[in-house]
């Protein structure tokens, strides 16, 4: 009885060891044998980009650079946004050249500009699949944006007769003009009771933006939606953020 006991503490000993070297070479591989194997490919096939820095990567100065970029005003002529909407991702690209990557954390993701590759990418879904992102992504962002193979198929097809372009003339023409008139006579109204005034218009041109969406693709105002549309403003704020650190599985 004894050496049954015996034998089984040992059996036990030995599947916890097992358990726990396997949980270790995983995390370890996630973290710097498969980065380094696929910095090693990423090199041979002749793109470049700043070396792996265990598990933070690039995120890092990422978030450095967007949160210097935004915190400087803009002036009013400057309508070049990209050195203020994407400032780290311009940054490699003039250091490593048009087609290059960055470190998402333990992931590395390829930035191509080049038009003749961009196009292949984009009529080749069955072999170019999208990045698997943070889950909190797939809360906010769903459709064609996310789907893959026969499932995005079946959608394009299904929303391709709405984005038809004379279609399109029509429905954004007339939501242009509806929105635009309510947003002018708003104006005017606070204009006349007031005979002058200082008037922050970025609100109203945010609106208006929604509400030429909502009008085109729902049939109705932005109005009639607009704590669903608040809503959705703020969960992608928060989804921002989150994105702008790494991901770990099952770490909240």
């Amino acid at each position: 009885m004894e050496q049954v006991h015996s034998f089984l503490l040992a059996v036990a000993f030995l599947a916890s060891i097992f358990f726990f070297s396997s949980l270790l070479w995983g995390a370890l591989d996630w973290v710097w044998f498969k980065p380094r194997r696929l910095e090693r490919v990423l090199k041979q096939q002749g793109l470049k980009g700043n070396p792996y820095r265990v598990l933070s990567g690039d995120m890092k100065d990422l978030a450095t650079m967007i949160r210097d970029a935004t915190s400087k005003p803009m002036n009013l002529s400057d309508h070049y946004t990209p050195t203020r909407l994407i400032p780290f991702y311009l940054h490699l690209i003039n250091k490593y050249g048009r087609n290059c990557y960055v470190w998402m954390g333990p992931r590395p993701m390829v930035l191509i500009t080049d038009p003749g590759l961009i196009k292949e990418v984009l009529n080749k879904p069955y072999l170019f699949q999208k990045p698997r992102t943070n889950p909190l992504v797939g809360k906010l962002v769903q459709g064609l944006a996310s789907y893959e193979k026969d499932q995005w198929e079946k959608h394009r097809r299904l929303i391709n007769p709405a984005f038809h372009t004379e279609k399109l003339k029509i429905s954004l023409s007339t939501a242009f003009l509806i929105s635009c008139g309510e947003m002018v006579k708003k104006w005017e109204e606070i204009v006349s009771q007031k005979q002058s005034c200082e008037l922050d218009v970025w609100p109203d041109l945010e609106g208006l933006t929604s509400d030429v969406i909502s009008r085109t693709a729902f049939g109705s105002s932005y109005e009639e939606g607009r704590m669903i549309f608040e809503l959705q403003k703020e969960q992608a704020m928060h989804v921002m953020e989150v994105l702008r650190q790494v991901y770990v599985p099952r770490w909240r």
